[in-house]
């Protein structure tokens, strides 16, 4: 079977879409969290799926924006940042790394301390022998 050229491979060739290559995270203004969060409350059996397609969000930001909103974190809901909170600051780490480095350091002169103290040994014993010997 003789092969293809490139001139007929090129109609099936895909181009990328320079509009979906690279998504932004959404950001939605207190005006509109505010305005959903009502619409959502308004809507009857059936009506809240219908809406949240039409807006494109998931339940769990209208229910996370209503809990804001019942607890008066207005500030919350102004501002959201991506993902969860560090457990640990970088001050935290840091101290926690070089915490672990004095603990190995620590050991390290634990055992040179040993070290010394068996060659000390090994020279006493070997004093002894000498002055027997002699």
């Amino acid at each position: 079977m003789p092969k293809q050229s490139k001139r007929e491979n090129d109609s099936t060739q895909v181009t990328p879409d320079p509009a979906l290559e690279k998504r932004n995270r959404r950001d939605f203004p207190l005006e509109y969290k505010t305005r959903i969060v009502a619409q959502a409350d308004n809507c009857k059996r059936g009506e809240l799926g219908v809406l949240l397609r039409k807006e494109k969000l998931y339940s769990g930001q209208v229910i996370q924006w209503r809990k804001e909103l019942n607890n008066g974190d207005v500030e919350k809901l102004s501002k959201s940042a991506p993902g969860p909170k560090a457990k640990h600051s970088t001050e935290h780490k840091e101290i926690a790394r070089l915490e672990k480095r004095i603990k190995r350091l620590e050991r390290e002169l634990e055992i040179s301390n040993s070290c010394i103290e068996l060659q000390k040994k090994a020279f006493r014993i070997l004093d002894l022998q000498k002055n027997e010997n002699d």
